[in-house]
């Protein structure tokens, strides 16, 4: 750490996008603790690593129309805030927070009529801004949750993505009906998670990767479905006597995976879609929707901050199995291993902690 003035440099290793090609660098950055108004300056205890972040890693089309390089990338984590605008009065040095990525404007539309998740000047950090992928990083206060200080910092980090898992299936709420989780990457493992906690009736998780299937049974799917090797359609019907769920919980993006949620889905249903599909996706609207009389919502990010306050209950409540679905911690430094772990399939979510630190 330097000082010049009132003004503190502090030397960082961090994970940057700096070529436009596969991979991450691991490089030496200055962060100083000249504050903006409504700033933090947070000390990164934990982060962990997102289907995002591996697609900065590829570097695949979207990240090449969406990027400006160089970039510090991340945008899950938990740290402690270690100095604060002379604005700021929400938080306080000391505080253990998480972060909502989503920087929102509070001025558009969306905004003023609380409806932030989607407002129309959204950046994301780690994607419009520099990211957590460091020791320290600036934030705005408005974007800071507080935890509580004995929480977990695994745990912690986390909270993010489980709030995308929340929000999807608390939209139609799933307490005592069958419910499908479409994919169990990370966050689809989260939402089978969440539905066992919330008390859905039958849980069926429909994923093409082994490791992922078998982490579904732990966390207690009543049903895994290989789409690989078995009709889908027909063994939700047949799980469901002939009418179909009541929810889906759509997290693969998958082109077939969401066409054929549609002809599983219960009259009446309601289908909450997080995936991102990179292909056009083909619907019967007459049968699979209108006549169908479902519901489809389209889920983004959390609701701010009601989805927070539901996760931090849910955690409280000891009906997660965070555990189970956090797989792998890694050091910051290994980042490009935790990015071919994540394209392999085979893991929940992986926690990355800088330096040395490690956490139990």
């Amino acid at each position: 750490m330097q000082e010049s003035g009132n003004i503190k440099n502090y030397e960082m290793m961090a994970v940057v996008k700096d070529e436009p090609k596969k991979g991450f660098s691991f490089v030496k950055k200055v962060i100083n603790d000249d504050l903006k108004s409504g700033e933090v300056l947070v000390k990164v205890l934990t982060a962990s690593f997102c289907g995002t972040d591996y697609h900065i890693y590829t570097y695949d089309d979207w990240a090449k129309n969406r990027l400006q390089l160089p970039l510090t990338v991340g945008h899950e984590f938990s740290g402690e805030i270690i100095k604060i605008a002379d604005d700021v009065s929400r938080v306080k040095v000391g505080d253990i927070v998480s972060a909502e990525t989503h920087i929102i404007c509070g001025e558009c539309e969306f905004c003023l009529r609380n409806e932030g998740h989607i407002c129309e000047n959204t950046e994301i950090i780690g994607v419009d801004t520099d990211g957590c992928f460091a020791r320290y990083i600036k934030m705005p206060a408005a974007n800071c949750f507080v935890n509580d200080k004995d929480g977990n910092p695994l745990h912690l980090s986390i909270q993010e993505p489980l709030g995308n898992a929340v929000h999807t299936l608390n939209h139609f709420g799933v307490k005592n009906k069958t419910v499908a989780i479409v994919g169990c990457g990370p966050i689809g493992l989260m939402g089978v998670d969440v539905a066992k906690a919330y008390e859905a009736k039958k849980v069926i998780a429909i994923e093409v990767n082994e490791y992922r299937r078998n982490l579904a049974k732990k966390l207690g799917a009543d049903v895994v479905i290989n789409p690989l090797e078995e009709n889908v359609i027909d063994r939700v019907l047949k799980e469901t006597d002939g009418r179909g769920v009541d929810v889906v919980g759509e997290f693969s993006g998958n082109k077939t995976a969401i066409e054929q949620a549609f002809k599983y889905i219960k009259a009446g249903g309601g289908m909450s879609l997080l995936g991102i599909p990179a292909e056009k996706i083909a619907l019967d609207l007459a049968n699979d929707i209108v006549f169908k009389g479902i519901h489809v919502y389209g889920v983004v990010g959390r609701l701010i901050y009601d989805t927070w306050y539901e996760v931090k209950s849910l955690i409280e409540s000891g009906k997660l199995h965070l555990d189970d679905i956090i797989t792998h911690q890694l050091r910051l430094q290994d980042i490009n291993e935790a990015a071919e772990i994540m394209g392999s399939g085979n893991c929940g979510k992986i926690v990355l902690v800088p330096e040395d630190d490690v956490y139990e």
